[in-house]
């Protein structure tokens, strides 16, 4: 049984411009690897002959299946399915029963065919057409020398339709693939470097069934492990075996695997300890409550939060000494404490947790540069506090402070 792989073509200027984002190579990857089909590479390509044959040579070269999106409308600067009709060499043909239908949906609507529509029935006469629940342009499927050529409309849901209904089904019985299953480990508060080093000698003994990819984020690290073979069990097996490993080596850092996030992972330990918390975010303006309410039944555990963004908020609705602020300033681990505890008496939870900071691009100065940032916790009978100098740009200060943040509750909480 061999490895089976696949390249992704999508094809528009728009995406290259910036203007559409390519929805459809994640969601193909997505469903080929679920498959134990490998996806090679992913090539966006512009609206322009040469440039789309070359692509098509390529692929044919490194692959064995072509999933081509895009390019199929009834314009000229849809130049798809002409351009596989001359790589293929294959003449067109009209297949009266999708002009049929075409016909009987823009009656429903209402309209007439007009020449342009009229040509959506007209394939390459090499082809198998795809049906097309949700459009007017067929799909197309093409073999050549044991290699598969698909072609799909680029709006997502028609790609999905004709993925769901046709394109996966007739893989799976064209194609007998190895078994693929992956574990994403998650950890949080530690570099990938340090990371990597402290697992290197895991990493050397690892069965060869089995590889490792590192994905690091803003203060957070993902391990993928992906396990390929011929029996499922005895990769999962082996899987968490190593996964047991991780465990034993950097499981301080660890808050959980696939589908877990690191607010979903500190409801969890709320709920488990039938604790509450309550916000107050400056500098994050409300991120962290975003974040802890994205996770469904947070209502049991989250309190409320408050973005006192302005230091007369501070003062007046939260509570902190006007005196804290004069002295000490607004982004100050006086200010952060004050903050955690007030909120968390204001609001009645058992834990109260704060921002400050300079999130940039401007408001930094000599003695508190651009980055700056203060958090606190405060659980009733003591209150932590962090100091951070964050050097990125204002939208990921936000979400590193909010990760930095939420890891000292999940770090506070795990120790209770």
């Amino acid at each position: 049984m061999k490895d089976i792989f696949a390249e992704l073509i999508s094809i528009g200027d728009e995406i290259l411009y910036g203007q559409t984002l390519d929805t459809n190579s994640h969601y193909i990857s997505a469903e080929l690897d679920k498959l134990g089909i490998r996806v090679k590479r992913k090539v966006t390509v512009a609206d322009n002959r040469d440039a789309m044959m070359r692509a098509f040579e390529e692929a044919e070269a490194n692959a064995d299946i072509i999933i081509i999106t895009g390019g199929l409308g009834p314009t000229k600067d849809d130049l798809t399915k002409p351009l596989l009709a001359e790589y293929f060499d294959s003449g067109m043909k009209l297949h009266e029963d999708i002009l049929e239908v075409l016909k009987e949906r823009f009656a429903k609507r209402g309209r007439e065919l007009n020449e342009l529509n009229k040509g959506q029935a007209e394939l390459p006469e090499k082809c198998l057409p795809v049906d097309n629940k949700y459009g007017t342009a067929p799909g197309m499927w093409f073999e050549k020398d044991d290699k598969v050529f698909i072609s799909m409309p680029g709006v997502p849901k028609e790609m999905k339709y004709m993925m769901e209904d046709t394109i996966i089904p007739k893989f799976k019985e064209f194609y007998k693939t190895p078994v693929l299953i992956h574990e994403m480990v998650k950890t949080v508060g530690i570099q990938e470097s340090i990371l990597a080093e402290r697992l290197e000698d895991w990493e050397d003994n690892l069965p060869k069934e089995i590889k490792l990819a590192y994905l690091p984020g803003l203060n957070q690290v993902k391990l993928r492990l992906t396990a390929s073979g011929q029996d499922e069990k005895h990769l999962q097996k082996l899987i968490d075996q190593e996964v047991d490993k991780l465990y034993e080596q950097v499981g301080k850092y660890i808050y959980g695997t696939d589908d877990t996030n690191l607010p979903a992972k500190i409801g969890e330990l709320l709920t488990e300890k039938d604790l509450t918390i309550a916000c107050a975010e400056s500098c994050t303006g409300g991120y962290i409550a975003h974040l802890i309410t994205s996770n469904s039944g947070s209502s049991k555990y989250y309190r409320g939060g408050i973005n006192p963004y302005h230091n007369d908020l501070k003062i007046n609705i939260l509570g902190v000494k006007k005196e804290t602020i004069q002295q000490y300033g607004a982004v100050s681990e006086q200010t952060v404490i004050e903050m955690a505890e007030r909120v968390r008496e204001l609001f009645g939870a058992d834990i109260g947790i704060s921002t400050s900071g300079i999130a940039g691009p401007g408001g930094g100065s000599e003695e508190k540069p651009v980055g700056t940032t203060w958090v606190a916790l405060a659980d009733g009978k003591n209150t932590q506090t962090k100091l951070y100098h964050f050097q990125f740009d204002r939208e990921s200060n936000i979400e590193i402070t909010s990760n930095s943040l939420l890891n000292l509750v999940r770090q506070t909480l795990s120790s209770k």
